[in-house]
């Protein structure tokens, strides 16, 4: 059992790269056919895919668990949205999984990083062309699905329930009369009108 989440990562690629072995599977996806250049619709990425990525496995696997099915039946997918959209695209299959609706990482495990918010590929800022003056102040390289959202479900939890207390707080304080939060009640008068 992984003690680290990079154990984790290195576990998950060996996981899914084994299940592709088992199926004779190659590691390198084809590179597209070179598209016709007066076809407006036909796709124009060429590079081909590399199937030992962490980004990949983590595609394949989760494909694999939505619909249940194993790793070999969702390697055409994982390889189209790995070529389109690379590993941000996580964050859109991640969505679409979850029926459209947009994944709040702070409450919801990243899958690809596992909740730590950085790139676990431990990128260097030469590998993503960082600005020079970047390369001196060890800045981090924040995870491209969840953009380095801090996983804290129980912090986060407490702190949503302090702000609906407080909106609810307000809510009750506007309902009520002024004279009622002034703590000040009208007096009748013999006559019959009143005053504060």
């Amino acid at each position: 059992m992984p003690t680290t989440v990079f154990e984790q990562f290195a576990r998950r690629v060996t996981t899914v790269t084994a299940q592709l072995a088992a199926h004779d599977i190659p590691l390198t996806a084809p590179a597209a056919p070179r598209a016709d250049p007066a076809d407006p619709w036909a796709s124009s990425y060429s590079a081909p895919v590399d199937r030992s990525t962490l980004a990949w496995c983590t595609a394949a696997q989760m494909l694999a668990d939505h619909h249940d099915t194993g790793i070999a039946q969702q390697v055409l997918a994982a390889d189209a949205l790995l070529r389109e959209l690379g590993a941000r695209g996580l964050a859109d299959l991640h969505s679409d999984l979850h029926s459209g609706a947009p994944v709040d990482y702070r409450f919801t495990r990243c899958p690809y990083c596992s909740g730590i918010g950085e790139d676990p590929t431990l990128p260097t800022c030469q590998d993503l062309g960082c600005a020079p003056w970047h390369e001196a102040d060890g800045h981090e390289h924040l995870c491209p699905v969840c953009h380095g959202d801090d996983y804290q479900p129980q912090w986060f939890a407490q702190e949503h329930m302090a702000e609906l207390e407080e909106l609810l707080a307000n809510t009750i304080e506007d309902k009520t009369p002024l004279r009622s939060r002034l703590g000040v009640w009208p007096l009748r008068r013999a006559g019959g009108s009143t005053t504060a």
